[in-house]
């Protein structure tokens, strides 16, 4: 990287401080905070690094590391299942690990990355995803080279186990993908049982602040009978659902009437069937993509008009 002046170099750096932070943390907000503190570390020293690249990677990494200590804390109280902050855009591109950055920003990688210890986790991410040396991976973490590699080695180990299986043809997802909203939008029970594996799932993460689905639900006729019982309900109170990327895979973000958020959904396919499907409609974990809504006021203004929301999504 050419050098500039300090802020130049940040700002240069900035979608890859980012995306290691996010992947280390799961949540937007938290990566976001994470890298304005490593700003503030940067403008504040006096040193000149000999690789401004290494150098703020292992300042956020630090930071996102003491974070996410504290936030397992809270994440073990969570009220239902908790899923990531989900992100639309990765502002990073490197064409030359394009794919272990799409393989590790998926929603179930990030849950996998959550059995993880801490270290584990930052090591997994530095090394694995954006290709680090340990040299720099031991800066980071504060252990040795041999101690990184172990945790490495160990990380690949868990996340090899469990690593999900994804639609690898990205024009075949998106396609499926359209097919299922389309079926959605029309409340066609048949064509979302044709589109759904028969072990499918779905699941929610609501936080205890806005409908969610109590355990998920799974199986192909169980949810897309779930399924075509909400196109009714979104209809009246005028919730709108349009195709977007989350996380790297198929999605949908769900409006209101006023253009507010009122949640997403994220796709995971395989063999040209979906087999998992994720809604994320906790607001604390919304804000970052604009104003939102209030779920439980639409769901009961959605019933006022008849038998809804279904029984899966009551208190």
């Amino acid at each position: 990287m050419t050098r500039g002046t300090r802020t130049e170099e940040f700002e240069e750096l900035r979608p890859l401080l980012f995306a290691i932070a996010y992947r280390i943390l799961g949540s937007v907000t938290e990566a976001e905070d994470a890298v304005q503190e490593t700003w503030l570390r940067w403008a504040a020293s006096t040193t000149r690094p000999r690789s401004a690249r290494a150098y703020l990677a292992a300042v956020v990494t630090r930071i996102s590391i003491d974070v996410l200590r504290s936030a397992r804390v809270k994440r073990e109280e969570y009220v239902g299942p908790w899923f990531p902050e989900p992100l639309l855009e990765d502002p990073y591109e490197d064409p030359e690990r394009s794919a272990e950055l799409a393989d590790s920003l998926s929603m179930a990688a990030l849950l996998l990355l959550e059995r993880l210890s801490p270290l584990e986790r930052a090591v997994f991410v530095l090394r694995e995803v954006f290709g680090f040396g340990f040299g720099d991976i031991a800066t980071a973490v504060g252990r040795s080279d041999a101690a990184c590699r172990q945790l490495a080695v160990r990380a690949r180990r868990h996340m090899d186990a469990g690593r999900p299986r994804f639609e690898v043809d990205r024009r075949a997802r998106e396609e499926l993908a359209g097919r299922f909203f389309d079926a959605f939008r029309e409340g066609d029970v048949d064509g979302l049982r044709e589109l759904l594996a028969g072990d499918v799932r779905l699941v929610g993460d609501g936080g205890g602040k806005a409908p969610q689905l109590v355990g998920g639900v799974s199986g192909a006729d169980n949810v897309a009978r779930l399924l075509a019982a909400f196109a009714p309900g979104f209809d009246r109170v005028g919730v709108t659902l349009r195709q977007h990327e989350v996380n790297g895979l198929p999605g949908a973000v769900l409006r209101d009437r006023d253009g507010r958020v009122v949640g997403i959904w994220s796709l995971e396919t395989l063999d040209g069937r979906i087999v998992t499907i994720r809604s994320v409609m906790n607001p604390d974990k919304l804000t970052h993509m604009g104003p939102v809504a209030d779920a439980w006021a639409l769901a009961a203004e959605a019933g006022e008009a008849g038998e809804w929301p279904p029984r899966e999504l009551r208190r």
